[in-house]
């Protein structure tokens, strides 16, 4: 083999070796690239996740309390409608007992 034949094999033995070299550091390089982008996305997901969570809390706080009120109400016109009812009774119960004791 010449010299001529030796040198053009080393220097694509050489080129090769570089390829793969660059191949390497071009994969290295896309493949943080993506692990970044992956990051920022879960990073972006979660913050609309969270976003997304605290609004619907509020919705659920707010009927929650629409709720609350709702009962509230109803438990004071109850409340109102069997203190009536009471007093209303209250006066024919006395009058009951005094008429007992007058009796006996």
């Amino acid at each position: 083999m010449s010299l001529d034949a030796i040198k053009k094999i080393q220097a694509a033995e050489d080129e090769g070796r570089e390829s793969i070299i660059l191949a390497r550091e071009k994969a290295r390089e896309t493949i943080n690239s993506a692990e970044e982008e992956g990051e920022q996305a879960l990073d972006a997901a979660r913050v609309r996740a969270e976003s997304e969570i605290a609004e619907l809390v509020r919705g659920y706080d707010q009927q929650a309390a629409e709720v609350a009120r709702e009962l509230a109400e109803t438990t004071a016109n109850r409340q109102a409608m069997l203190r009536a009812r009471a007093e209303g009774r209250l006066e024919k119960a006395a009058a009951f007992i005094v008429e007992r004791i007058m009796d006996i």
